[in-house]
């Protein structure tokens, strides 16, 4: 693997459940440098937001990471005892999570869930925290910051408690962030100006961005480099240039032609994926799209393909991923 920020090798999550044990993360591996959008895509219980957890040390009990290996900078996450971590989480690593309307403490209020990050990380003094405050609110476009630090989460709508968590995210200017699904309570337009303040912010000071998301719209304007989970795995992995131009695993393919262009007529109807998602706790041996893949073939039920390069930088788990690649 090429050094990076954040280097995440074979990471494994199981989850013990009535009916076995689910593979939430199956063994995967990616970095993110100084600087870059790395995106995360996939459907709902592809283990996107699983695997960010753990990265921060988060998962949720019953849960545990079994295997593989978190390095952040020149520290192994995934060895470090839990008041260590603590202390990263925040000030190295921020992550803003997914759903606005539960992920702020109800009964503090905006101002104190803002300033204490920067009095515990950054040992700003009461007034330094204060100010500082205010001007995050400013820069994710909350109008009459004063008033909205003296409120409570349950006086914002959830676009506004959105916002919220960016900048909470952003006061102790992390080196990386972590966004799963950033902009979901969020109208189009305020989506756009979020988005665009989180890139410029990433280019500016160097942040790193791991964007989890479904929104292939957002991931083919922000995202430099970006990975395709399906069922616990990453099946696909290259910049994003390569991922929408010329696919090589057929659930990136299937994703692309469920998704509506303006550039077509009308008259063109979507394509959707048919089945449904794998049982993560019944995974075998084979591989885990093919009773979804309109290319599947025999070989395809004896192992799993393995993820290999069909170009610089551009990898799929595909057996036919060359062919595939090349009809693009």
């Amino acid at each position: 693997m090429v050094g990076g920020l954040l280097e995440i090798d074979d990471l494994k999550v199981e989850v013990p459940s009535a009916h076995g044990i689910v593979k939430a993360v199956d063994g995967i591996s990616y970095t993110v440098d100084a600087g870059e959008t790395v995106a995360l895509v996939g459907e709902s219980g592809c283990g996107k937001s699983m695997s960010a957890l753990a990265v921060l040390g988060l998962v949720p009990q019953p849960g545990r990471v079994v295997g593989g290996r978190v390095r952040f900078e020149d520290r192994d996450l995934l060895a470090l005892p839990e008041d260590r971590i603590a202390l990263i989480r925040g000030r190295e690593i921020a992550m803003i999570f997914q759903e606005p309307m539960t992920s702020l403490n109800p009964v503090l209020s905006i101002g104190v869930q803002l300033r204490e990050g920067m009095r515990r990380h950054l040992g700003f003094s009461r007034t330094a925290a204060e100010a500082r405050a205010v001007e995050l609110l400013r820069l994710v476009g909350i109008g009459d910051p004063e008033r909205r630090l003296r409120q409570y989460p349950h006086h914002l709508s959830g676009g506004m408690r959105q916002r919220v968590m960016i900048a909470v995210a952003l006061s102790c200017e992390p080196k990386l962030i972590i966004a799963d699904e950033p902009t979901t309570a969020l109208d189009v337009t305020i989506q756009a100006q979020i988005l665009e303040l989180m890139k410029d912010l990433s280019r500016r000071l160097q942040v790193a961005l791991v964007l989890i998301t479904h929104n292939l719209g957002v991931v083919a304007r922000y995202a430099d480099r970006v990975n395709v989970m399906y069922a616990g795995r990453i099946v696909e992995t290259g910049t994003t240039q390569d991922i929408f131009t010329r696919p090589g695993h057929p659930y990136t393919i299937g994703l692309m032609a469920s998704v509506p262009r303006l550039d077509l007529p009308r008259s063109v109807r979507l394509v959707p994926i048919e089945g449904q998602p794998p049982d993560l706790a019944r995974l075998d041996r084979a591989c885990s799209y093919r009773p979804r893949c309109r290319f599947a073939i025999a070989r395809c039920a004896e192992s799993f393909p393995p993820l290999e390069t069909m170009a610089q930088g551009h990898r799929a788990a595909c057996f036919r991923k060359h062919e595939l690649h090349h009809e693009r």
